[in-house]
């Protein structure tokens, strides 16, 4: 036999792989106590900038996609695979090879309860004891010599197995974890109420990902507590492609949206400026029109005195609270002004305002006078959208792991060997078995399978 070259048997040693198993730990272990990603920047606020700067390019802070991490997952996949390449022939030929008791070797020093007595011959003890041994194993190998009779069965043979399946299972899963690692798409988009888009942007790069569908938030809704606080909020969100709807659903808080492979996540939201805003119009010696406007908003004056447009909706102008910047245009000139909502108490507080910033006096266009009487608030909802084309790998090899480690521990592979002789003018029984692990379970099962025989054989006398 070919002696394994020194790189070969590096890679085949079991302390490699313990060595490699320890760094992984270790290496999560950091993860975990480290802040991550975005996370980080938290850290560098109690960090000298020398410190974080090389942190960072070590990869400290997003170690399980690092090139450290990477490099041990392969290393370890490679050990794992020199590992079973190794063993798995021997392994093979336990499975094929059943092992014949023609020695007598197999029963020496033997205690008393794996022996018995019976008064039946040879030969139909041997019957008995076969017809017994397939109900509980199966297949029965038999070699009959003239004076004995040798037995052998087995179970749990696929149980030698296990073990490659596990191993696998953790193949599957370090592949799995790198094509997250190297493909995973982490992004975020903001939508006001109304909006569509098929765009997001990634992040920690200074770029974009277009979807291949289109999401529209078709509304926002905010609960607040009784203090004011928020309690809760959701996005309704309608997802399609071609003017066909993939998906739609509400979105809240730990509880994401899948649609076509992308993960969506309830992060964040705000209120968008240009909202619409209330306003009232009066003409002296007129009636009064209310109406609801937003921005970009164009309607002609009642009087045909000229035409009326929203150019901006503002929610808090210079720290004086809400207001909306209008023009109106008429055939002589254009004239442009703001509305605010608490007029009065900001003339209050600075009596001459209209003379010193004329463009603050809702009354600027005559014969008309505006005011402002509120703000409608339009949410935009905040969206964190990934994917990670590993989840699915990853999920497979959790599979195949608690199937193999079930096999493993549920199950081991034994044979049975029985040996029936003359011994002392009487026929004995001799009962032993050879297993490569469970070595203790083995010999209660012999002896439970013993002691029916004996009860079997002495109901037959």
């Amino acid at each position: 036999m070919t002696k394994p070259s020194g790189i070969r048997s590096f890679f085949a040693s079991v302390q490699l792989a313990i060595v490699l198993l320890s760094l992984i730990a270790l290496f999560a272990l950091i993860g975990t106590l480290v802040p991550q990603r975005e996370a980080a920047g938290e850290l560098a606020q109690h960090l000298s900038p020398a410190l974080f700067s090389f942190l960072e390019k070590m990869q400290i802070f997003d170690l399980y996609s690092s090139i450290w991490f990477i490099l041990l997952s392969t290393l370890l996949a490679v050990n794992i695979t020199v590992c079973s390449l190794d063993r798995f022939p021997a392994t093979w030929r336990r499975f094929r090879n059943r092992p014949v008791p023609l020695e007598s070797s197999h029963f020496e020093n033997l205690p008393p309860e794996n022996r018995l007595q019976t008064t039946y011959d040879i030969r139909k003890a041997a019957d008995v004891m076969e017809n017994l041994l397939k109900k509980e194993y199966g297949k029965v190998d038999r070699q009959d010599e003239p004076d004995k009779s040798y037995l052998c069965a087995g179970r749990g043979h696929f149980s030698l197995f296990s073990v490659y399946v596990i191993h696998i299972s953790i193949l599957v899963f370090i592949a799995g974890a790198m094509i997250g690692s190297l493909f995973r798409v982490e992004g975020y988009v903001n939508l006001a109420e109304g909006e569509t888009t098929d765009t997001i942007f990634l992040r920690g790069k200074e770029s974009s990902l277009t979807l291949p569908f289109h999401v529209r938030c078709e509304k926002f809704t905010l609960e607040r507590y009784p203090n004011g606080m928020p309690k809760s909020f959701r996005s309704d969100l309608t997802f399609f492609k071609e003017d066909k709807i993939l998906h739609a659903g509400k979105l809240l808080v730990n509880h994401p949206l899948e649609v076509d492979g992308f993960r969506f996540y309830q992060a964040s939201y705000g209120v968008v400026p240009g909202g619409k805003a209330t306003l009232s119009l009066q003409k002296e010696g007129g009636g009064r029109e209310v109406m609801n406007v937003a921005q970009g908003y164009t309607f002609d004056l009642p009087g045909g005195e000229g035409t009326f447009q929203v150019l901006r909706v503002e929610e808090n102008l210079m720290e004086m609270g809400p207001a909306v910047k209008i023009s109106v245009r008429s055939p002589k000139q254009e004239t442009v002004f703001w509305i605010f909502q608490h007029i009065e108490e900001i003339r209050t507080s600075s009596p001459d305002i209209f003379e010193q910033v004329p463009v603050f006096n809702p009354g600027l266009f005559r014969p008309y006078t505006f005011a402002l009487m509120g703000l409608e608030e339009k949410y935009s909802t905040g969206l964190q959208v990934n994917r990670d084309p590993g989840t699915t790998i990853v999920a497979v090899a959790a599979m195949m792991l608690i199937c193999g480690l079930m096999l493993f521990l549920l199950s081991y592979s034994r044979h049975i060997l029985v040996k029936i002789d003359s011994s002392s003018h009487q026929t004995q029984v001799l009962f032993t078995g050879q297993s490569y692990r469970n070595s203790g379970a083995l010999q209660r099962e012999i002896r439970n399978l013993a002691d029916r025989v004996k009860t079997l054989l002495e109901e037959k006398t």
